[in-house]
């Protein structure tokens, strides 16, 4: 039964292409595409945060691989969109997922095995700390050369925070994302900057205390991380 599913989402999956080659419309530029495959991994990454599937270090060194990808992406050229013949896409269409189906099953697929949570497939990409520590230095070197106030420059500074945060650098962590906070604030982000301070600082400052009373106030009423604030509000009380 598993097998006519996996037919029925490759039919399904395939016929935005079809219609696309039957309309002759202009091929997505390969940036866009890229950037649309990680906005998706990322919003899976919150999902598997937001269950309790992973947790917050997990979490954000997950999300440093991804936005490391980001980053990369942005300095991708976009070719100019072309009209091709349409024999060879739709010759695709066909050679394409049946030489895929072909490997799958000669290298032993086994599609009735569970999936493994993207957090696990990433983190398991990032676990040298050397490369960690490369990707940081590369990050600076990128970070010196973008507007300060643009969003590109506060994704950038995210995910230097992410990648200080795997490598347990709390200061440098906190640092950049307060230099995020300052072009656009977030309030799961500021949690996190405010968390990291108190665990640096072993209780929780004015300026922590500042992070996550506003963090709170901003935040949906289903952050999953409410429950957390709330009890550093209720400690910094006792203090």
């Amino acid at each position: 039964m598993i097998y006519v599913g996996i037919v029925v989402l490759a039919l399904a999956a395939l016929a935005p292409l079809a219609w696309a080659v039957a309309r002759q419309g202009a091929a997505r530029g390969r940036r866009e595409s890229a950037l649309r495959i990680q906005a998706a991994q990322l919003a899976e990454l919150d999902r598997d945060f937001a269950q309790g599937r992973i947790g917050v270090s997990e979490h954000a060194t997950a999300k440093l691989e991804v936005q490391r990808r980001v980053l990369a992406t942005a300095d991708m050229a976009e070719p100019d969109a072309k009209r091709g013949s349409v024999l060879p896409v739709a010759a695709a269409l066909v050679l394409v997922p049946a030489l895929a189906v072909g490997l799958y099953f000669k290298s032993h697929g086994r599609p009735d095995l569970p999936a493994m949570p993207l957090a696990q497939r990433v983190l398991a990409q990032a676990k040298d700390s050397k490369e960690a520590e490369a990707l940081i230095t590369r990050l600076r070197d990128k970070l010196a050369t973008l507007d300060q106030k643009s969003e590109v420059a506060r994704q950038g500074y995210l995910l230097l925070g992410n990648a200080e945060n795997s490598l347990e650098h709390l200061a440098l962590a906190a640092d950049a994302w307060h230099t995020a906070l300052s072009i656009r604030f977030d309030p799961g982000l500021a949690a996190l900057t405010a968390e990291a301070q108190t665990r640096l600082e072993g209780r929780v400052s004015e300026e922590s205390l500042a992070l996550f009373r506003r963090a709170l106030a901003e935040a949906p009423a289903d952050a999953p991380w409410r429950q957390a604030v709330t009890e550093r509000l209720a400690e910094a009380a006792k203090q």
